[in-house]
């Protein structure tokens, strides 16, 4: 806590909400503005179609006001820096080396305490929980911040999760991978308790950093730290943990203490490719609080993917490429595309999209390749799903399929090109060879999938979510579309509810199926993906 007496009426609670920031990233012509109504269904691909951060005046049937991605670029987050590009690495740290601390503040000043809803009230289907990838296995608020009290040291911990939703009270959440939450709430599931949670909707892109920085000791004083300034924190009303009083909105409540008992996912993550399925706490809801003129919040997750050109490094690469496709034709290959990069001069360095048919095909084109072109210096071979003339797709596919310590292959005593300065007046010198391909066979995996929003549309095929089930398993989003909905919520509630009845199964790629289940259980149908990160 802060000792600096600030009362909570000395804080300008606009300064560092979300509405104030989009206002700002408006002014700077960097929002695209729907003042339509808009169905949940298509929040998330109109984000994805556009450069811009979004703002939907009138989302969903309850016409709330809905803004997406409004970090998703390098000029809105040097804005929430109020930063320049020349600045912004020194304005980022310098934050971290003069520390702030919290102020609490009575509910009573908190801006985000102005409505309150609890007990028997809470509905969390009123809030713009909406479809966000094809394959994601429910409807979602991705942009939650999480606030949580260790019980056995009293240490704050923040972070940043998404939530999926199941009914009314409750919603799924992934507490998955390695983190200070995860240790925390299996200590709590062995004691047999319940773990208090808040989390925050609607929140200045700051917030987001300092969620996810991790820090010594108490982690709320991030928040303030990466603000530059005293930040002002209200305590919740069902629990005891302290939250930002000038967020959009609060959810309240605990994670139960059954442990993992419920799969969640998949769902797009970061790399572009869906997370498996896997079991998840389930989250219920006490309590949700908000401003009067509340404005709710998305993030863009999970999308998987320019070039220059000059006259000469076109001409030069248009024969490379036709070469190269012959080669590889005449070798037996079955490329999709070849491209020479016009940045090593329309030559060095060429892309290769490749449909593989046997292992190791990959490497026997770049065999072919560098025998028969001795300009060809670096080969990167991809998958027929790759786009090699977009460089995102290519960064993408390097970062998510690669490994060096397998994916390399060196070719030494090479003939290389005479002018090449780095051969340093030699004739022969090494070339190597990128393999960015996935593993053979398993492109149809869901963890091998590459994720982006679905586009709904087409007249419904089923009346309920039990008959569109009967013909057959099908993912989150298919059925929506199935059912004819422009919303998802109801769907979520109405597996909710086959899953009380002991009727609901998922398999390990996230599809739903008609299964016999335990009354207020998931079954599983099938075997689930192994996580190497959890041992035998």
């Amino acid at each position: 806590m802060s000792g600096t007496g600030m009362q909570g009426r000395e804080f300008d609670f606009e300064k560092w909400r979300l509405r104030r920031f989009v206002d700002k990233l408006i002014s700077l012509d960097e929002v695209e503005i729907h003042e339509e109504p808009t169905p949940l269904t298509a929040i998330s691909s109109i984000i994805e179609n556009s450069p811009k951060a979004v703002l939907f005046k009138q989302a969903g049937p309850e016409r709330v006001e809905l803004a997406g991605k409004v970090a998703g670029g390098r000029s809105r987050v040097i804005a929430a820096l109020d930063s320049t590009p020349e600045k912004v690495y020194d304005d980022f740290l310098s934050r971290f080396a003069n520390p702030k601390q919290i102020v609490e503040v009575p509910s009573d000043e908190a801006p985000v305490h102005a409505v309150k809803i609890t007990g028997k009230d809470v509905d969390l289907t009123r809030l713009p929980f909406h479809p966000q990838h094809e394959f994601d296995g429910s409807c979602y608020i991705s942009s939650g911040i999480d606030y949580v009290i260790d019980p056995a040291t009293g240490r704050s911990n923040v972070g940043s999760r998404r939530l999926s939703l199941r009914n009314r009270y409750q919603t799924g959440t992934n507490i998955t991978a390695p983190s200070d939450l995860k240790r925390i709430y299996e200590a709590c599931v062995k004691r047999g308790e319940k773990l208090p949670v808040t989390f925050t909707i609607g929140s200045h892109p700051l917030d987001f950093f300092g969620a996810t920085t991790r820090a010594q000791g108490d982690e709320h004083h991030m928040i303030a730290t990466m603000r530059g300034e005293p930040a002002p924190f209200v305590k919740s009303l069902t629990n005891d943990i302290l939250v930002p009083a000038d967020a959009e909105i609060i959810l309240e409540g605990y994670f139960d203490e059954r442990g993992y008992c419920e799969p969640e996912g998949p769902f797009g993550e970061y790399m572009g490719y869906y997370g498996a399925i896997h079991m998840d706490p389930v989250f219920t809801c006490t309590a949700i609080t908000m401003r009067k003129d509340v404005m709710h919040q998305t993030l863009q997750h999970g999308t998987a993917f320019q070039l220059d050109q000059t006259d000469a490094a076109s001409m030069t690469a248009l024969r490379v490429e036709a070469t190269a496709m012959r080669i590889l034709k005449t070798t037996g290959r079955e490329p999709k595309a070849v491209y020479s990069r016009s940045h090593s001069g329309g030559s060095g360095t060429l892309r290769i999209s490749l449909k593989q048919n046997v292992p190791g095909e990959a490497r026997n084109a770049m065999l072919s390749i560098f025998g028969a072109m001795r300009q060809i210096k670096t080969v990167y071979v991809f998958d027929e799903d790759i786009d090699i003339r977009d460089d995102r797709q290519v960064e993408w596919a390097l970062g998510t399929r690669f490994q060096a310590d397998k994916d390399i292959m060196v070719m030494n005593g090479m003939v290389g090109m005479p002018m090449d300065p780095s051969l340093e007046g030699r004739r022969a010198g090494a070339k190597v060879g990128f393999d960015c391909t996935r593993p053979f066979g398993r492109g149809h995996e869901i963890i091998h999938t590459r994720c982006a929003a679905k586009v709904f549309g087409g007249p419904a095929r089923f009346q309920t979510v039990e008959q569109a089930l009967e013909a057959g398993p099908l993912f989150y989003s298919h059925i929506v579309e199935a059912v004819g909905s422009s919303d998802g919520r109801e769907v979520a509630v109405a597996l909710d509810a086959l899953r009380n009845s002991g009727r609901l199964g998922r398999d390990k790629d996230g599809r739903y199926h008609l299964s016999e289940s335990k009354p207020g259980y998931t079954s599983l149908v099938g075997e689930m993906y192994h996580d190497p990160n959890e041992g035998t």
